[in-house]
């Protein structure tokens, strides 16, 4: 699993997947036919993703400011911070090569990145922190 991957874990976006294939699994066994297919909006369920990582930001004794830093981001979740982790979630989310030459401008690219991300996998990110 990549750290995308651990991302969307963290913030419980896995939960909802596993909730539909174990509704799927179920419709399957009790129906005498194929199953049908199951619909793309039980696949994908909101995940209140600023309410979590404002509770948790409450909770931390760090002041870290995940709206605007993706190093805050990542430690917020328990994640591995370090530029080499950052340079990894970068070319796991195809970031160019000019930007990848910066790490600053790679920190911008990977933070809006990754917050575009979690909304188009049912993120409710605000659309101020998509811009």
């Amino acid at each position: 699993m990549g750290l995308f991957g651990k991302i969307l874990e963290k913030l419980g976006f896995n939960k909802g997947a596993q909730a539909a294939e174990v509704s799927a699994d179920t419709t399957t066994s009790s129906q005498s036919g194929p199953a049908a297919p199951a619909a793309p909006s039980q696949a994908i369920s909101q995940v209140d993703v600023v309410a979590q990582l404002e509770a948790m930001a409450a909770a931390n004794p760090q002041k870290l400011n995940w709206k605007v830093s993706i190093v805050d981001l990542l430690k917020l979740l328990g994640l591995d911070s370090s530029l080499d982790a950052r340079k990894e979630l970068a070319v796991e989310l195809g970031c160019p090569s000019e930007k990848m030459a910066d790490s600053a401008q790679m920190n911008m690219w990977l933070h809006k990145t990754v917050l575009q991300k979690l909304a188009e996998n049912g993120g409710n990110i605000p659309p101020e922190l998509l811009d």
